[in-house]
């Protein structure tokens, strides 16, 4: 299965079984993780360890991410990192995004963790199976982009974004109200690198691609514009 497929199916598991992982294994998901795209001018750190060195984590492991804490940054831990939850479930495992689990050992540059693990839990039958807003709620266009951008998971499942679309060209940016407002930590800023992830799959589907990412506003107005060909 393509990451751009699993897209479609995949969810956020939060029942595990607790066998370890080969060695090999997380080793391989490590490798994945520290080499996985991330935006231009962009270098988060990501290392993989088991829940004995978290609080608050619900899976046997984690992906922890680490970079600086600007806008664009954390935008892209969530763009990187969310490349990363798509390979883990075409592969056969569970994860979850877990915004208010960190390590043991505190880390100053410590941002997020991608929980995984085993688990019997099935992949979603299809997009009839998400719970989401309307597609014209979050973009003013029905499209593949669009539509890929709809089902990217988010905290709380705000889906804190809004996408516009131009000649070659589109912009997500971010779109909070109510009670996403004082979500802690900025999630919303991972949460658009999520569906921004999500929307250049389906660009790379359509046989298209990003020539350029640029940045714009800050914080609660922060957007990023792709143009691609």
């Amino acid at each position: 299965m393509t990451l751009y497929e699993t897209v479609f199916v995949r969810r956020s598991v939060r029942q595990y079984d607790k066998s370890p992982l080969d060695a090999g294994v997380l080793a391989e998901i490590q490798s994945y993780a520290a080499a996985a795209k991330q935006l231009p001018g962009q270098s988060a750190r990501f290392k993989t360890v088991d829940s004995s060195g978290l609080k608050g984590g619900i899976a046997p492991y984690a992906i922890l991410a680490h970079s600086g804490g600007t806008d664009a940054e954390l935008v892209n831990i969530g763009y990187t990192l969310q490349g990363v939850d798509l390979y883990l479930q075409s592969a056969g495992y569970g994860s979850v995004w877990c915004g208010m689990a960190s390590p043991r050992e505190g880390a100053p540059d410590f941002r997020i963790l991608l929980g995984f693990g085993k688990t019997e839990v099935p992949l979603r039958g299809g997009e009839g199976d998400f719970k989401r807003k309307k597609l014209s709620d979050i973009s003013d266009a029905d499209n593949a982009v669009a539509r890929a951008v709809r089902l990217a998971p988010s905290a709380v499942n705000f889906q804190p974004w809004k996408l516009s679309f131009e000649s070659g060209k589109f912009t997500l940016r971010v779109n909070v109200h109510g009670i996403g407002r004082v979500l802690p930590g900025k999630l919303y800023l991972y949460d658009l690198g999520i569906a921004l992830k999500h929307a250049e799959l389906a660009l790379q589907h359509e046989n298209k691609t990003v020539a350029a990412f640029s940045f714009g506003g800050n914080g609660k107005d922060f957007m990023v514009e792709a143009r691609y060909e």
